[in-house]
C-alpha cells in the first residue's frame, strides 16, 4: 500500500499531511478516484461551470487532447499520446506540479523536468480510465482555469499559466483550499489529488512516500514483473 498525500506541498510545511493507503496497482492508474464525484458542486456549480467551458469553447480556448507532442520544445515523451489532457491543461499542470508536489522534485534540471513529464503524463492516464460524469466535471474545471477571464477573475492568477512562478501558484492552491466557496474547495482537492496520485503512485518516486516496493518474495515468485 502506498501513502500518498492528498494535500499541496505548502500544506506539508504546516504539519504533516493527511495520507490515503492506495494500492501501487491503483495508485498507477487513478481508477480508484473514480468511485466518486471530485467535484460535488451542486446544481449551481453545474451550471456556472458548464456556463464557463461553453464561454472557453466559444473563445477559442483548446478542448481536442494534445495527442503526440514533439520533444523538440516540450519536456513531454514524444511518443506518448495524450487522450484527455488538451495542449493549454498541460500548461496548466506544469505551472501548478512544483506547488503542489513540492521539495519532492528534485533541482536537477533533467530529472525535474522528465519527473513534471510523466507525472502529466499518468494524470492523462488516470482521467482516461474515469467515468463520463467525473471527465465532464474535470474538464469544466480545466476549462475555468485556462480561460483567460475566469483565469484572473475567479482564480484570480493574473499571469498566464506559462508565466506563473511556482509562489503564485502555490498563493493559488491556498486561497483555493481556505475558500468559503464549497466549489473551490472541490476544485483545490481534485487537482491536488489527481497530482499527487500520479507523482507518488510511480515507482521510482515510491520511497519518497514511505512505501519500500513490493516485497523480494512477490518479485521472485513473479519474476516477469521484475522489469515492468
Amino acid at each position: 500500500m502506498i501513502p500518498v498525500p492528498l494535500r499541496s506541498a505548502n500544506d506539508n510545511k504546516k504539519g504533516d499531511a493527511d495520507m490515503t493507503q492506495i494500492p501501487p496497482s491503483e495508485a498507477g492508474n487513478s481508477t480508484d478516484m473514480d468511485r466518486r464525484s471530485f467535484l460535488r458542486t451542486g446544481l449551481g456549480g453545474t451550471l456556472f461551470l458548464g456556463t464557463v467551458s461553453l464561454g472557453a469553447n466559444l473563445s477559442g480556448c483548446a478542448t481536442a487532447p494534445a495527442g503526440r507532442l514533439s520533444a523538440v520544445g516540450t519536456r513531454m515523451d514524444a511518443s506518448y499520446r495524450f487522450q484527455f489532457l488538451t495542449a493549454d491543461d498541460i500548461t496548466l499542470f506544469e505551472a501548478l506540479l512544483p506547488a503542489i508536489i513540492g521539495p519532492a522534485l528534485t533541482e536537477e534540471p533533467v530529472q525535474r523536468n522528465q519527473a513534471i513529464a510523466g507525472t502529466i503524463e499518468r494524470i492523462d492516464q488516470g482521467i482516461v480510465q474515469f467515468g463520463p460524469a467525473n471527465q465532464a466535471e474535470l474538464r469544466r474545471l480545466f476549462n475555468l482555469l485556462n480561460f483567460g477571464l475566469t483565469r484572473v477573475t475567479i482564480a484570480r492568477v493574473w499571469s498566464s499559466w506559462p508565466n506563473v512562478t511556482t509562489a503564485e501558484a502555490d498563493a493559488f492552491l491556498q486561497r483555493w483550499r481556505t475558500s468559503g466557496i464549497g466549489l473551490f474547495n472541490n476544485g483545490y482537492i481534485a487537482l491536488t489529488k489527481i497530482s499527487n496520485v500520479a507523482f507518488y503512485g510511480a515507482p521510482a518516486h515510491w520511497h519518497l512516500s514511505g512505501y519500500p516496493g513490493p516485497p523480494a518474495w512477490a518479485m521472485k515468485a513473479l519474476p516477469q514483473f521484475e522489469n515492468a
